[in-house]
């Protein structure tokens, strides 16, 4: 454990943010499968809002810097190309 106060400041201020981000990258994570269990059910209705929850949990997550805004722009990309194959 660290012994100089600043560090010790700097320990709590990293478990206060490792904790706050689980809660975003989690809920990112939980869309995201349950827009894909939505897809491979193939009703589309159900699909097209469980995607666009996922989008919104995804920019959420990229806006507080949880993710790279690259990585949740990949896995936007790849729930719409499987909601578009699906509703072909």
């Amino acid at each position: 454990m660290a012994n100089i106060k600043s560090a010790i400041k700097r320990n709590k201020q990293n478990e206060k943010r490792r904790l706050q981000n689980r809660v975003f990258r989690g809920e990112a994570r939980t869309m995201v499968k349950k827009a894909r269990v939505a897809i491979a059910s193939d009703e589309k209705e159900e699909a097209k809002t469980r995607v666009l929850e996922a989008v919104k949990a995804l920019d959420k997550a990229a806006s507080k810097g949880v993710i790279h805004k690259n990585n949740a722009a990949r896995r936007k990309s790849r729930l719409m190309k499987q909601l578009v194959a699906l509703e072909k």
